[in-house]
């Protein structure tokens, strides 16, 4: 691992601990009535977030496709089509680990993690950014780019979606959900390897979810849509 990929860990690991110090901190100075206020979290949530990419995208930039630098990439026609089969395989995968994990140990489906992050945007939509945007792009730069590549040069590609999807779940803190993360993990560095590029997995994740929460942030939008759809589909019939 070279070194500004330490340092990547490194800002990333202290943007996701500086909560415990920025949000008392917003309550310090006035910015929330209440410490534990959401408004609190969202305000330090998008300023960490934000900083944290900056930060790392400065230190990736020289890194280029670790560890696939030297390798010849996809073009990038096929790499788009890469990205649209990465949504596909995400979402499959997702249904059906998820599908597994319920008839095999009675593990409900759906995740906290992400009903959160949907009721919290709910109440303030720029929140959205956060986990449809700049998580993903932090994500898959951090568990893909760096954790997987840097074990799947020194052992394989089962072993390297394992372990990085295990450090992904307890990040996430929903190790119940370990075979939906390593399914998805593995769809992500799949798609990784064949392309050689990471904005390949970057704009998957994005995609998938954004797609993911569209339903429930915009949901009489999506059903004005709908309706359309159906009144055009009706007209050309």
């Amino acid at each position: 691992m070279v070194k500004q990929h330490w340092w990547i860990l490194i800002t990333y690991i202290l943007m996701q601990l500086s909560g415990f110090v920025g949000i008392p901190l917003l309550h310090a100075i006035g910015v929330t009535d209440d410490p534990l206020a959401i408004e609190g979290f969202v305000i330090w949530s998008l300023t960490s977030f934000s900083i944290g990419l900056i930060i790392v995208l400065i230190l990736s930039r020289n890194s280029g496709d670790y560890p696939f630098r030297k390798a010849e990439k996809k073009p990038v026609s096929e790499s788009i089509g890469w990205i649209v089969i990465g949504i596909v395989l995400a979402f499959s995968v997702q249904v059906v680990a998820a599908f597994i994990e319920m008839k095999l140990f009675n593990i409900e489906p759906g995740s906290k993690n992400t009903e959160q992050l949907i009721a919290v945007t709910k109440s303030f939509p720029y929140f959205v950014f956060v986990f449809t945007v700049i998580g993903p792009i932090l994500e898959e730069i951090v568990f893909r780019q760096i954790i997987f590549g840097a074990i799947y040069q020194r052992f394989n590609f089962l072993i390297a979606v394992f372990v990085s999807s295990l450090i992904f779940g307890i990040v996430h803190g929903e190790l119940e959900h370990m075979f939906i993360y390593t399914s998805m993990g593995a769809v992500f560095a799949y798609i990784y390897i064949k392309t050689k590029r990471i904005i390949v997995p970057i704009a998957a994740h994005v995609a998938m979810n954004t797609l993911a929460a569209a339903p429930a942030i915009f949901p009489d939008q999506l059903q004005d849509f709908q309706n359309n759809l159906q009144q055009m589909i009706g007209g050309f019939s």
